[in-house]
């Protein structure tokens, strides 16, 4: 029970943190990638500084031995880069250019009442169903290695 109430409280902070800083609003979010129109720097703070304090975050809290509510780190362990990773970060960014919602300001923006941002979410969860269902469809016709 107390995992569930951090995780709420956590969630409460960071959707808090997204709504305040404008990235829960999709004008603010398109107005910083149009750059040669009415750019809006306001947004680099914001990711500046999130980016602070993760780093400081992490810094701190991989020395400890375990997460405190659960038994090991669940860390990336490849450090390559391949088609999956650079395809999914370009669909991830034109989709944020075009839409304005990136998947954490997205859900904050149904607790606000964003219109768009029920049919932003519907699509996202569309498309994750969409690739979770080709890419079994891919592994099932890709031969298996023998052993």
């Amino acid at each position: 029970m107390q995992k569930v109430i951090f995780a709420a409280l956590i969630g409460l902070i960071f959707g808090a943190g997204i709504a305040v800083s404008g990235m829960a609003n999709p004008a603010k979010v398109l107005n910083f990638f149009d750059f040669a129109g009415t750019w809006d720097p306001s947004l680099a703070l914001v990711m500046g500084s999130a980016l602070a304090v993760t780093a400081i975050g992490y810094f701190f809290v991989l020395r400890r031995p375990a997460p405190i509510f659960g038994k090991a780190f669940h860390l990336p362990t490849s450090r390559e880069i391949d088609l999956p990773l650079v395809a999914g970060s370009a669909i991830f960014g034109i989709g944020w250019g075009i839409t304005g919602f990136c998947p954490g300001g997205s859900i904050p923006a149904l607790g606000l009442g964003e219109p768009d941002a029920f049919i932003f979410v519907a699509a996202m969860i569309a498309g994750i169903m969409l690739a979770r269902n080709a890419r079994q469809f891919l592994n099932s016709r890709t031969p298996q290695t023998a052993r």
